[in-house]
């Protein structure tokens, strides 16, 4: 039997751009339910972390934002980073009373870097103290549109009893998280891109999709990337001869290359001691493997890799259209990992401060402006729904067999080697795109799930498609920015230093979008 229900405002996602939806939702008088693929809570990234937060006082924030946008390439956008260095310096005091800061030397709360576990389990609490309805293990499967085209709601699965559910919704803010490409990164289990696809088979578009080949170092044989510690690290050879290899910004490409010559080895016995002893608080998680192992974090050299981040510490994501992040779609509006950040982190990562922060404010944007919207548009009269899902709920031909596993492993295989999405060709692109395309189609004429098999073929198809406008979108940008290193084409070209968005299903397109006085780039 399935559930049916109604709300002004469903929050797809119960991380922490959902939670900072859903309460900024509820602030604005609206009724609001959060449902989410895993508990609300503990799942997704802040969970397992201890994320920093673009913590700026008013005096220095010129200088912030300057510094930013510097580094943005060309693609950040002031005003922006000021709205979200606002809402963070106001927002993060709210939750005393849920959260146990931490103090400096002089007593004075910290409010820049928070415990990842105790800040979402305040974050759970502050949501339902202030009226949120949240559904665990509800993962959403696809949106629903009224006749015009605005967003109606959204259909999913109750994985407890494996029932369909459905809510009709005035708005829907997607909040689903990022799109880590099967990497198995600490956390990102629920993160397989399923908000990019039920956002672009609504009719949203994306941007910054070339962006998404971030790696971070983490020990070998363990998925804790928690990289603040990496910053003061020693690189090593198997024959212990210490690497010439710069830390900062350009690490990755440097280390890449020497993984691809044979094994990695660090030390980090250049931390600096107060950081060792905040260690424990800041990132919790981060010495259990050492300890696990019985190595000594600081004093023992150990082995090491780099795990894949997709768009989490990437940018890519759905294109927001107003200072509310609504998309194009009306009233379908989309926050955190699941939105672009090129408006305020340009073609670089924004690390973990940088995107805390967004979650923080893009949530927040993104709730209240979806529960203005629902009340000020009052009750629906069109009676008419159409459900938007298509690739593993709808097979476009004959349903049949399709190896989820394989489709799953294509992605790691082209979203994750260091050789095809960190050193960048055109040919090798394309190369990955066929197959990506293959697969699809597969997955688009065929696959169809019941129960908790449809979820497992949503995530397949979300994380195929997500692959396809990434390595769309890099061949499309005929230049190296940022992150986005292309081996053909070394250099910035002034022709590209603009956004460039990404839709489409059965057949990918990119285009250009320029800033400022940019001029199109055909």
């Amino acid at each position: 039997m399935s559930q049916t229900g109604s709300t002004d405002v469903l929050v797809i996602g119960g991380g922490l751009a959902g939670t900072w939806a859903a309460i900024a939702a509820a602030r604005e008088g609206a009724e609001v339910v959060l449902a989410d693929k895993g508990h609300c809570g503990t799942s997704g990234v802040t969970a397992t972390a201890g994320p920093g937060h673009w913590w700026v006082p008013p005096e220095a924030r010129d200088a912030a934002v300057a510094d930013r946008l510097k580094r943005s390439l060309g693609l950040g956008d002031p005003d922006w980073m000021r709205r979200i260095l606002d809402l963070t310096w106001t927002s993060l005091p709210t939750l005393r009373g849920y959260y146990d800061f931490s103090t400096d030397d002089e007593g004075r709360p910290f409010y820049r870097g928070l415990r990842g576990p105790e800040y979402m389990r305040a974050m759970r609490n502050l949501a339902l103290a202030q009226g949120v309805r949240i559904l665990d293990h509800h993962p959403a499967l696809e949106l629903l549109r009224h006749g015009d085209g605005s967003i109606a709601g959204a259909s999913g699965l109750a994985l407890r009893g494996e029932r369909p559910w459905t809510i009709r919704a005035g708005a829907v803010v997607l909040a689903t998280g990022g799109c880590a490409f099967a990497s198995r990164l600490l956390g990102s289990a629920t993160n397989t891109g399923d908000g990019l696809l039920m956002g672009v088979e609504a009719g949203a578009d994306l941007s910054g999709m070339e962006f998404t080949n971030y790696y971070t170092p983490a020990m070998a044989g363990t998925n804790m990337a928690r990289s603040m510690a990496y910053s003061f690290a020693r690189w090593f050879d198997a024959d212990d001869r210490e690497l010439d290899i710069p830390n900062g910004p350009d690490v990755t490409p440097h280390l890449a290359r020497a993984l691809m010559a044979g094994p990695l080895f660090c030390r980090l016995d250049r931390v600096p001691e107060d950081i060792r002893r905040v260690m424990p608080q800041v990132q919790p998680n981060f010495v259990l493997p050492f300890d696990r192992k019985g190595i000594d974090a600081y004093r023992d050299r150990f082995e090491v890799t780099l795990h894949a981040e997709g768009t989490v510490r990437g940018i890519g994501g759905l294109r927001v259209t107003d200072q509310a992040c609504q998309t194009q779609v009306p009233g379908l509006f989309a926050a955190g990992d699941a939105a672009s950040r090129e408006l305020v982190t340009g073609a670089i990562s924004g690390g973990g401060a940088v995107n805390s922060s967004w979650a923080l404010s893009s949530g927040q944007w993104a709730g209240a402006g979806a529960a203005r919207l629902a009340l000020g548009q009052g009750a629906r009269a069109d009676a008419l729904v159409v459900a938007s899902g298509r690739a593993g709920l709808r097979p476009a031909r004959a349903e049949g067999p399709v190896d989820l596993k394989a489709a799953v492993q294509v992605v790691r295989d082209e979203l994750n080697d260091y050789g095809r999405n960190i050193f960048r060709r055109g040919a090798t692109l394309a190369g990955s795109i066929r197959r990506l395309d293959d697969v699809w189609i597969d997955l688009a004429d065929h696959a169809r799930g019941e129960g908790r098999a449809s979820l497992r073929t949503r995530e397949a198809a979300a994380l195929v498609a997500a692959g396809r406008w990434s390595k769309a979108s890099a061949l499309a940008r005929r230049e190296s920015r940022g992150m986005h290193r292309r081996e053909d084409a070394a250099g910035p070209d002034p022709r590209f230093a603009a956004r460039q968005r990404a839709g489409g299903l059965s057949t990918v397109w990119t285009a250009f979008e320029p800033t400022g006085a940019q001029a199109e780039v055909a």
